[in-house]
């Protein structure tokens, strides 16, 4: 598929939601991807990333900088406390904002560095025990104490359970940042983002069918 073709893919579904051409940010999932393939991204003018784990993050992306100016780097996997500082150094945006030990964690390190990355909370929507985010009824409450610790966050992420219908988690989510005045919809991968940009996506997290299948090997 590659790059070009889910762009097009991308603007016909804005065009199809009767939303404004570039309304929705492609980040482009480079996790365990190799170097070459990232590269040829970059070459291709694309300079918005996901990734997952703070120290693929950190043994990538410095290099690239040196080479491509204006790389906005998006940390899309869950974040430990003790890797927070680093995610904060690297990172313009975390997506996986989903306690509240790391949302104070988060403030008291944007006091010390004197900046913060664009923060989204993630969302459990689909309540699943073992995913993280905050719980669908927890999360006005979350989103006041973030505000309260003079968090910048700009959206609400969520992962919809793989055996279920997207489109209403993508609903769900789209209710919860609406009536919490919240822009910022992260949600939707290569299987359903138009699905998710018919329902408000700001960001979509697209990674396999733009640099090819990862090889975990």
């Amino acid at each position: 598929m590659g790059l070009v073709d889910i762009k097009a893919r991308i603007r016909a579904a804005e065009s199809a939601a009767e939303r404004p051409e570039g309304s929705v940010t492609l980040i482009a999932v480079s996790k365990v991807q190799p170097d070459d393939r990232v590269e040829e991204v970059l070459r291709a003018g694309h300079r918005v990333f996901g990734e997952n784990k703070v120290q693929e993050a950190a043994g990538k992306w410095p290099a690239f900088r040196e080479s491509y100016e204006n790389i906005d780097l998006h940390l899309i996997g869950p974040l430990q406390t003790n890797k927070a500082r680093q995610a904060m150094q690297l990172a313009q945006s975390i997506h996986t904002l989903d306690r509240p030990k790391l949302a104070t964690t988060i403030a008291r390190l944007a006091q010390e560095l004197g900046q913060c990355p664009d923060l989204f909370i993630q969302v459990n929507t689909g309540e699943e025990p073992q995913k993280a985010g905050v719980l669908p009824a927890e999360s006005d409450a979350f989103i006041q104490d973030c505000r309260a610790l003079d968090l910048p966050v700009v959206g609400l992420m969520c992962i919809p359970p793989v055996d279920e219908e997207p489109s209403m988690h993508f609903a769900l989510l789209a209710k919860i940042a609406a009536r919490n005045g919240l822009s910022g919809l992260s949600m939707g991968m290569s299987s359903d983002f138009e699905k998710a940009i018919a329902f408000g996506a700001t960001h979509v997290r697209v990674g396999s069918a733009i640099f090819g299948e990862r090889d975990y090997g």
